[in-house]
């Protein structure tokens, strides 16, 4: 068994990583997708996120407004609330659900994409949290892989990923949605920080077929570890 943590910056092309990963058999799950399964009616996540916000941050339908949800979480500075709230429950799924797996399969590289990692640790640390599951990465990971990408990329690939998204709605201008990937990027541990903590790091400044590269001589390495950590 491994379980790597697949982390790097807005726009960096984690995504993209993790389905190459997942074509070449690794088994993969993306941390902001059980984010959004948590923050479902019904889930305790929801409710202790309505509770703390209010009912402002409540649609018609009963769901969560993630727009006004963001809104007061990146543009009000309340972003270590909605955090303190959403890591420890996502992190939970994630270790279920690799428990889950490798009871399965024993030798699976198990891959958690999570843009987080290294800023979870941070904030934990800084509120005086040195022992608990959110202060040290390597107590879920046995590898980290770090994307990398030059923040104009990055930044190019945010504003480009948001208008894809539109489906019609009006959206703010470019200028604005730059202003908000930097504002976004500004909260993130630097790329030569998680760098300097990782055990492999991947250059995605260029093209898909120079990715691709990089994942699949990647990839034999880290089913060579999978034997190396047992249950």
């Amino acid at each position: 068994m491994l379980r790597v943590g697949l982390t790097g910056g807005l726009g960096c092309g984690k995504s993209t990583v993790a389905a190459m990963l997942r074509e070449l058999g690794a088994q993969a799950i993306e941390a902001d997708e059980l984010g959004r399964e948590l923050m479902e009616p019904g889930q305790s996540v929801y409710a202790a996120i309505a509770g703390r916000f209010g009912a402002e941050v409540v649609g018609a339908d009963g769901r969560l407004n993630r727009a006004r949800l963001a809104e007061l979480a990146f543009g009000q500075g309340r972003l270590d609330e909605l955090n303190a709230i959403v890591h420890p429950a996502v992190i939970a799924a994630q270790q279920q659900w690799m428990d889950r797996l490798f009871a399965r399969d024993p030798a699976a590289v198990a891959v958690v994409e999570s843009a987080l990692i290294f800023e979870v640790v941070r904030d934990a640390r800084l509120r005086g949290e040195d022992d608990g599951i959110l202060a040290a990465w390597h107590r879920r990971f046995d590898r980290i892989v770090v994307v990398t990408a030059p923040e104009t990329v990055k930044i190019a690939r945010y504003v480009a990923r948001v208008q894809s998204r539109g489906n019609g709605a009006v959206l703010p201008a470019r200028e604005a949605l730059e202003a908000e990937a930097r504002r976004r990027i500004a909260r993130q541990v630097r790329d030569e920080e998680k760098a300097a903590q990782a055990d492999y790091v991947i250059d995605n400044a260029g093209d898909k077929d120079t990715l691709r590269r990089q994942v699949e001589a990647l990839w034999p390495r880290l089913t060579a570890e999978s034997n190396k950590f047992r249950l």
